[in-house]
């Protein structure tokens, strides 16, 4: 089941975001092969490694000829491919575009890095922090007067990365149908973190927005956009941009005398502390009784934990517990082909057999392969 039940990918193993991307793709139904180093044979189970879930695991040494011919099979019968490395490494093992290409002009070959593929910082190191660092992400995170606080890396890794590197798979394999021919998706998480900002440098263009953390709308800045911590050192968010929202949430918090006004930024200070005592006197399930599923914006800040167990989630099984995991259900939704509850993480080449076989190999070639060290 899922959207993409008719297509074949190929994923040279990584780390980050090419993984999530195969997760995505995945959990839309997608047939996911993935090409573990030979090394990992033997590691132990993944069922700890959701990233990892859906796929079938084939062990492959692409340093041996005969590793990157069979790599090249399986390209011939796919759909897609997606990678992760450094620009140049698969053209140097020859597993490239053209390489690939040449065995299967249809292929969709996408490409994921931190820097993209050309540049003057194309083949240096580095990481999520460094990417949105680049972006210009990282400057808007974090209070004013302090250095930028370091995110998780959902930002470059997963949003402006794994994400993207999805859709665009899946936008060249529309156009594939029609054309008949793949092509390379340069896909960079500078690019892509840069891309999560397009509305941040619209209010720029307008006036709205200043480079000074925690002085700004969305960042922070305004007391109505926000945490606050309660009574038993718990927390709440309140989200209350819009007039109507935010004359509700002064109504329920019942913040009785002179308030200073929504938009008055010069008395954002003092509307702040009022909130700050307000949500101090009340614990965090008091606030939840009184500010949940109402128009005032608020939903209490919870842990990873907690938020599987809560009532919405739980509702609409957000979380799901894959081989005694608990972990994010697929998403998004679909009414006509709903995706299946992922299979769990296979062991590296767990399906190295089988997939052989549906390439035409008998038990004698393979267990030759296998001998030579070209697969495990």
């Amino acid at each position: 089941m899922g959207p993409l039940h008719d297509i074949t990918v190929i994923e040279l193993g990584g780390i980050g975001p090419v993984p999530f991307c195969g997760m995505v793709l995945a959990d839309m139904g997608a047939t996911v092969i993935r090409v573990d180093r030979i090394g990992e044979v033997g590691s132990g189970a993944r069922t700890a490694e959701p990233l990892l879930r859906g796929r079938r695991s084939i062990a492959i040494d692409l340093k041996h000829p005969e590793g990157v011919a069979v790599a090249l099979r399986l390209v011939a019968g796919a759909d897609a491919l997606i990678e992760g490395f450094r620009p140049g490494v698969t053209e140097r093992i020859g597993l490239g575009p053209d390489e690939c290409r040449q065995a299967n002009p249809a292929l969709v070959y996408g490409r994921m890095t931190g820097w993209g593929q050309d540049g003057p910082l194309a083949r240096a190191s580095g990481h999520d922090i460094n990417y949105i660092a680049l972006a210009g992400v990282l400057s808007m995170i974090g209070p004013a007067g302090q250095a930028p606080i370091v995110p998780l890396n959902l930002v470059g890794d997963f949003g402006g990365g794994g994400m993207l590197l999805a859709l665009g798979v899946v936008s060249a394999l529309l156009e594939a149908r029609g054309s008949g021919e793949g092509q390379v998706i340069d896909a960079a998480m500078v690019d892509g973190a840069a891309l999560l900002t397009t509305m941040i440098h619209g209010f720029r263009a307008q006036g709205h927005w200043s480079d000074e953390r925690a002085a700004n709308l969305l960042d922070g800045g305004a007391p109505f956009y926000g945490v606050y911590r309660t009574a038993d050192g718990g927390y709440v968010s309140i989200g209350a941009i819009e007039p109507g929202f935010f004359a509700e949430l002064v109504e329920r918090l019942e913040l009785n005398g002179d308030l200073p006004g929504q938009y008055d930024r010069s008395r954002w200070p003092e509307l702040r502390k009022r909130l700050e005592d307000r949500f101090a006197e009340g614990t965090l399930a008091e606030w939840q009784a009184a500010l949940e599923g109402t128009d005032a914006c608020f939903s209490p800040v919870l842990s990873a934990e907690a938020a599987a167990s809560h009532a919405h989630n739980v509702a609409r099984s957000t979380f799901v517990d894959i081989a005694g995991v608990r972990q994010p259900a697929p998403a998004p939704r679909f009414s006509r082909t709903p995706a299946d509850t992922p299979e769990p993480p296979q062991p590296a080449g767990g399906a190295t057999n089988r997939l052989l076989a549906d390439l035409g190999m008998d038990s004698t070639e393979i267990a030759g392969l296998r001998d030579r060290g070209v697969v495990g």
